[in-house]
């Protein structure tokens, strides 16, 4: 018997059936909608358990793994071909954007163990952060208010507050200054 087939799913049958139908209903009705029906997306999100402010929005090509682990706060964004892979919580404060390609990963396997167990971790994305094109952001993360992952950034650890962070592993590279904020 291989590997693969001795290890079963971390997921109950009712969470697979769950993420089955939702995953139907992306392909069907989510990812087809014109652009501008932010509110028809909004709506197919909420009947599957987010938690999504009216100013929020999110683009049809936009891919949530997990709705029901999914708050996006007024004016929120998750822009064209962001993957949001959910197992855990993730959370966009008052306008935190995601921009093109982006990717949130909530979950991993533990590396140190033969069975590759699943983990997982929430992510948050303070008010006002920006996860630039192509930037991912690991498990775990918390970008604090107004902190810029950099393009094609791989956050690993927690960004502070008005820093700009960027590389892989991303590290701090600047401070965002004249944001009509005082730091």
């Amino acid at each position: 018997m291989s590997r693969s087939a001795r290890i079963k799913s971390p997921f109950l049958f009712r969470q697979q059936l769950r993420r089955y139908i939702w995953s139907s209903v992306w392909l069907l009705l989510f990812r087809p909608s014109p652009r501008f029906l932010f509110s028809w997306r909004r709506f197919l999100l909420i009947c599957f358990g987010a938690q999504i402010a009216s100013t929020a929005r999110v683009y049809n090509t936009a891919k949530v793994w997990a709705p029901w682990n999914l708050i996006m706060k007024a004016r929120s964004q998750l822009a064209e071909d962001v993957d949001c892979y959910n197992v855990a919580m993730v959370t966009l404060e008052e306008d935190a954007i995601v921009s093109q390609y982006g990717y949130l990963c909530t979950a991993s396997h533990d590396v140190h163990n033969a069975d590759f167990t699943l983990i997982t971790a929430p992510i948050k994305l303070g008010s006002k952060s920006w996860v630039c094109a192509k930037a991912m952001v690991c498990f775990g993360v918390t970008l604090g208010e107004g902190s810029v992952a950099a393009l094609g950034s791989v956050v690993i650890k927690p960004v502070k507050p008005w820093s700009i962070v960027g590389g892989n592993p991303a590290r701090e590279i600047g401070i965002r200054q004249n944001c009509g904020l005082v730091v």
